[in-house]
C-alpha cells in the first residue's frame, strides 16, 4: 500500500476546522491566471457559503462554472460599495455565510473589498480570510530586489498633480516599492519614475503573472522607459522599484537644507551645458513642487519681488 496521502486524505482531519460558519464572511483569494492555484479550502469555502460577493459577477461565474459551483451571486464593486455592503451586512447579521471575491489576486487589497471589512469589524461580524494569489507578493519575489522590507502602493493617483505629491514623499523611501499599472498607463508612469527616481533606479515589470505569456524584466527605470517607447506594453503590470540608495539619499538630504534658489544655482553648476530652465524644470521635479513657484523664486532673486 502507497504511504503517499492523497489530498483529500491530508485535509480529512481539517473538517471541523474548516467548517463553514454561520454570519461569517470569507475573504477568498482567486488565482491571478492559472486556475490550478485555486486552493482545496477555497472550493470548499466557495461550494459552503450561502452566496458570493464578486467584483464583476461575469467573471467571477466562469471561473465558478469551471469547478461546477452553483452559489447566488452579488456584485459589489467601487461605484456600489455603499449601498451594497449595507445589503452584505443585513444577510451577515442575519446568519447568512458569505464569499468575498475579486476578479484577481486577494480582496481588500486595492479594492473595495477594504471598505467591506471595515463595515464588518463595525458591526461586530466575525472575518476570516483564505490566503491564496497575490499578484504584488508574487511580482516580488520574481523581482531580484530586496523582500526583507518593502511597501505596497498599489495604482498611483489619477491626477497629475497628485501622482507628483505621491512620488515625490516615495523619492526618499529606501523600502523596495510596489506598484500596479494598466498598459495604457505604463510609458507614463515609467516618464515619472525616470523624473523622481532617476536612470538608474533598479526596476522589475512583471506582467501576465502566471499566465502563458508570463514575462518578468528585470532592468533600470532609464532602459525601461526606452525599451517601451519601442514597444507597445501588453498585459497588466506590477512594478518593483528599488528603494533610494544610500548615495541619493545623502544627496537628498544635501539639497534640503538649501533654498531653491541655491538648488537651481547647484545644479547648473553639476550641469553647465544645459539652460536656465531646463534646471529649473529638474529642481521642480526633484523637489516636488510646481516649476512656477520654482520659476518665481529664481526671477525675484534676480530682479527683486515683485510690486
Amino acid at each position: 500500500m502507497s504511504s503517499i496521502k492523497s489530498r483529500d486524505d491530508m485535509v480529512h482531519g481539517t473538517e471541523e476546522k474548516n467548517r463553514i460558519e454561520a454570519s461569517t464572511l470569507y475573504l477568498v483569494a482567486t488565482p491571478i491566471g492559472n486556475l490550478a492555484d485555486l486552493s482545496t479550502r477555497a472550493l470548499k469555502v466557495l461550494s459552503g457559503v450561502d452566496f458570493i460577493a464578486a467584483e464583476d459577477t461575469r467573471n467571477s461565474a466562469k471561473l465558478l462554472t469551471v469547478f461546477g459551483i452553483r452559489k447566488p451571486l452579488v456584485s459589489y464593486f467601487e461605484h456600489n460599495k455603499r449601498a451594497r455592503g449595507e445589503e452584505i451586512i443585513e444577510r451577515l447579521e442575519a446568519g447568512e455565510s458569505a464569499a468575498l471575491i475579486t476578479d484577481a489576486g486577494t480582496p481588500a487589497i486595492s479594492d473595495p473589498g477594504e471598505d467591506l471589512v471595515r463595515l464588518c469589524a463595525q458591526h461586530g461580524i466575525r472575518v476570516v480570510s483564505v490566503p491564496g494569489c497575490c499578484a504584488a507578493v508574487t511580482a516580488l519575489t520574481l523581482s531580484a530586489l530586496p523582500t526583507g522590507r518593502f511597501v505596497f502602493e498599489g495604482f498611483l493617483p489619477m491626477q497629475k498633480s497628485d501622482r507628483r505629491k505621491r512620488l515625490s514623499k516615495l523619492q526618499s523611501e529606501e523600502r523596495t516599492m510596489i506598484f500596479y499599472e494598466a498598459p495604457h498607463k505604463l510609458q507614463a508612469t515609467l516618464d515619472d519614475f525616470l523624473s523622481f527616481f532617476g536612470e538608474d533606479r533598479r526596476i522589475s515589470l512583471c506582467r501576465e503573472l502566471t499566465k502563458r505569456n508570463e514575462e518578468t524584466m528585470r532592468t533600470t527605470v532609464g532602459d525601461a522607459v526606452r525599451y517601451y517607447r519601442d514597444n507597445a506594453p501588453r498585459g497588466e503590470y506590477v512594478l518593483i522599484v528599488e528603494g533610494c540608495p544610500e548615495a541619493d539619499l545623502q544627496a537628498g538630504e544635501a539639497w534640503a537644507e538649501m533654498t531653491v534658489t541655491d538648488h537651481v544655482a547647484a545644479y547648473l553648476s553639476e550641469h553647465p551645458d544645459i539652460k536656465k530652465l531646463d534646471a529649473i524644470k529638474a529642481v521642480a521635479k526633484i523637489r516636488g513642487v510646481p516649476r512656477n513657484d520654482v520659476y518665481r523664486a529664481v526671477l525675484e532673486q534676480e530682479n527683486g519681488p515683485s510690486e
